[in-house]
């Protein structure tokens, strides 16, 4: 079950995501447009040059002055969150990957709703499945729903799950991708190099034992997406040298996020989902 008792708590975060993310598209997302906004502003001084359909002549009458009225021209922003639903993220010790990278998720489309944006949420793994956008708290109880049905399997394909979700981005965004990110590098710096024109939030989740990799011993080893299996000997050695390439492709992928204008954190599953947000919101 996906525990969303802590949406409550994210609240305190309204005016944090509209400073961090909502707001970097303002300049983008409104226009003094003369006479073809939507949304009234403001009044300024007439100047020639300037549309005179747009003189207010009520207010010309009060003032002898002319002034024009100005206008927001206003876009819908989408906040698209994008969920890792294949076999690797149903580990989990203490909680599921994909439970708390669902949370996650929630939390984000939840911040979305709060500031009256629409969210697109999807998962994927051998396949894209698409949630259409919508506003209101119906689509995001529905969507949590689907998500606690939700069948964690497959084998991941992250360049045409990203390539087929090109689609959908209309506009520019507020893009969340939420993954292990156990992938080969090259393909994790494709996927990024789709939405360099969009504000993209890159999020690894990992289990704590994923990053610690507490074993010893003569264990058996399973592929949780080929599930081929390996029997072998953890030695000391390979524990050092596991966990140096983890760290190492962290690190990798944390360099390629800073090249391509993307924001990166790796969280273990076990940290508190609040402070998750903080960490999200404060890169």
């Amino acid at each position: 079950m996906i525990d969303t008792a802590f949406l409550r708590q994210l609240d305190r975060f309204h005016l944090v995501l509209k400073k961090r993310v909502l707001s970097n598209y303002q300049g983008e997302r409104q226009s003094h447009a003369q006479g073809s906004g939507l949304t009234f502003a403001d009044y300024k001084d007439y100047v020639p040059g300037d549309d005179f359909r747009n003189i207010d002549w009520k207010v010309f009458a009060r003032t002898n002055k002319l002034y024009i009225k100005k206008y927001e021209e206003e876009r819908d922003l989408s906040v698209h969150i994008i969920v890792d639903a294949s076999s690797s993220m149903d580990y989990g010790k203490q909680i599921k990957k994909f439970e708390y990278a669902s949370m996650i998720g929630i939390g984000f489309a939840y911040m979305a709703l709060k500031n009256n944006e629409k969210f697109n949420f999807s998962t994927f793994a051998d396949q894209l499945n698409y949630f259409k956008a919508k506003k209101g708290m119906n689509q995001l109880l529905e969507i949590i729903k689907r998500l606690e049905k939700q069948k964690i399997t497959g084998n991941s394909k992250l360049e045409g799950a990203f390539e087929e979700y090109k689609k959908f981005m209309h506009n520019k965004g507020f893009v969340v991708v939420i993954s292990d990110f156990l992938y080969d590098l090259e393909e994790i710096k494709s996927v990024i190099s789709r939405f360099t024109k969009h504000e993209v939030v890159i999020i690894q989740v990992l289990d704590p034992e994923e990053r610690k990799l507490a074993l010893y011993g003569d264990v058996m080893l399973e592929d949780s997406e080929m599930h081929t299996k390996l029997r072998t000997f953890i030695s000391n050695r390979l524990l050092k040298n596991y966990r140096e390439k983890l760290e190492g492709h962290i690190y990798s992928i944390k360099d390629a996020c800073e090249k391509m204008g993307a924001d990166f954190i790796s969280i273990t599953s076990d940290r508190p989902i609040f402070e998750a947000f903080y960490a999200a919101l404060k890169v």
